[in-house]
């Protein structure tokens, strides 16, 4: 599933045009995640209006990578889903 790093996001939407699964949206940065930030990411955040990435359908990803290459800030990494492994096969 993909991890967005919100200090580096500039909200572009590259990632919203190239998933073909519509995992992403760009939107006004949540309080809470702006509070996060480092100083740096606060003024970049800043200057960028508040926008950034946000993954309302993660389980939807299948990990093509598209995003990751497609965002130019690299703020994009895929990440092993916990929910998604695979449960133990049951004894026979």
């Amino acid at each position: 599933m993909p991890q967005i790093d919100r200090n580096r996001c500039e909200g572009k939407d590259d990632c919203v045009r190239v998933c073909p699964y519509q995992v992403f949206e760009v939107r006004r940065m949540d309080a809470e995640d702006f509070s996060e930030l480092s100083f740096k990411g606060k003024v970049k955040a800043v200057l960028h209006g508040r926008m950034t990435a946000y993954t309302p359908a993660a389980d939807a990803c299948r990990a093509c990578g598209l995003c990751v290459t497609a965002c130019p800030e690299d703020a994009i990494r895929l990440v092993k889903n916990p929910a998604r492994q695979t449960q133990p096969a049951a004894a026979e």
